[in-house]
């Protein structure tokens, strides 16, 4: 029976009327606050989480772009890409292969 009364107690709100009532408002406060930063620190996390998601997603599609610039690069850079946009322009290669010039550097003798 007493469980009965202490639990419809409960439920009629006594515990807030009581004669020791400023002791319970401040726990529910306290609680209440507690409550509050726990949720505000749960949305803070979750928007790093989904900052950081976003971020190695353009992380990814920079390093993919980089990769895909830089085989057009070395694809410009070949020989053979170089030689066809010379000859759009009018210069072919030259047949005859280059010679080595050497300079024999003559000493004054005394």
């Amino acid at each position: 029976m007493k469980v009965k009364k202490g639990i419809l107690d409960i439920l009629r709100g006594k515990f807030l009327v009581s004669g020791d009532a400023p002791k319970n408002w401040l726990f529910i406060i306290f609680a209440s606050f507690l409550a509050v930063v726990m949720i505000t620190s749960s949305h803070s996390a979750d928007k790093k989480v989904h900052r950081i998601a976003a971020l190695n997603e353009e992380v990814k599609e920079l390093r993919s772009e980089f990769v895909d610039a830089r085989s057009d690069v070395q694809q410009l850079k070949l020989e053979s890409t170089i030689t066809k946009t010379v000859e759009e322009k009018g210069l072919y290669p030259s047949e005859t292969p280059p010679k080595k010039i050497r300079v024999k550097s003559i000493k004054n003798k005394e």
